[in-house]
């Protein structure tokens, strides 16, 4: 029985060394989006984003997803909570303090979890980016602004460094800038690659003086966010792309200011899903081995 016992000890051990060094050895892959189906059903990004975790989650890759918790979301039918330990930071936008309440729930029909930055706030209200009449939120740039701070702060609250931050849509277009300048130091990030993924879906902004005080979180120099400022307009996704390393073309047709800002960038261009699944792991897998 002492033999036995010792090789299964031996057995044990060598299966729990193998199980962590493979744990160690996956690349990791944060995806932060406005939208996924089926919690929010949009447009291209949610269509994109309901299979693409997922699949890119089967191919070995560990991954965690974050989005806005809209008030659309239904917490009951999805089965949201809220994870305390990673809720009760404050984000401060345009000098006001507002509380982030992070909530989880399991993906259908896979072993992957999504996490939502929620504010009442912001996010309480019935409707995403434009009230009933379709006219635009006058605070879609505070909420978006809250959005992307809140998401850094969760993924440095994680303790969890990703080899690739994907950004998927305007409502996370400060992301990349962020992480370039406010987060330059921040070690969370230091290895990782930027990649946004442009679907030519942003707002109507025209106020430069709003823009660049509330998107200027942490005495951030406002000279730095010159990308997003283009022909006296914000252009949300030129300003993403131009803080970014790598590109993913999310739609057939992209505005001229967007496509001009892409330049050299490693850049997927635009595929139907799901054809497009096998792309953009062939392009992930090019980037990370390239590390």
């Amino acid at each position: 029985m002492a033999t036995l016992s010792k090789n299964y000890r031996n057995f044990a051990s060598r299966i729990f060394w193998d199980y962590t060094v493979t744990r160690m050895s996956k690349k990791r892959i944060l995806f932060v989006t406005q939208e996924m189906g089926p919690y929010t059903i949009l447009g291209e990004i949610s269509t994109m984003m309901k299979s693409l975790p997922k699949k890119v989650q089967e191919s070995g890759y560990e991954i965690r997803v974050l989005m806005p918790k809209f008030g659309t979301i239904n917490e009951r039918r999805h089965k949201l909570h809220e994870v305390v330990r990673l809720s009760g930071m404050n984000i401060i936008v345009d000098d006001d303090d507002f509380p982030l309440i992070i909530k989880v729930a399991s993906y259908p029909g896979a072993r992957m979890q999504v996490y939502f930055l929620d504010n009442e706030e912001f996010f309480s209200r019935k409707h995403v980016f434009t009230d009933a009449k379709g006219k635009e939120f006058d605070d879609n740039l505070e909420r978006m602004v809250f959005f992307c701070k809140g998401a850094i702060e969760t993924v440095k609250k994680f303790g969890w460094s990703p080899d690739i931050v994907s950004c998927h849509g305007w409502f996370t277009s400060l992301i990349p800038q962020y992480i370039r300048t406010v987060y330059q130091h921040e070690p969370i990030f230091e290895h990782s690659k930027l990649l946004y993924t442009a679907f030519g879906d942003e707002p109507h902004i025209t106020d430069i003086e709003k823009f660049t005080r509330v998107a200027a979180i942490n005495d951030l120099d406002t000279d730095k966010l010159a990308h997003y400022i283009h022909e006296d307009m914000i252009k949300l996704e030129r300003g993403a792309i131009l803080s970014s390393d790598l590109v993913i073309k999310g739609t057939e047709s992209l505005e001229d200011s967007t496509e001009d800002a892409i330049g050299d960038r490693p850049t997927v261009d635009f595929v139907p899903m799901p054809e497009a699944q096998s792309e953009y792991l062939d392009f992930y897998s090019t980037i990370l081995t390239e590390d």
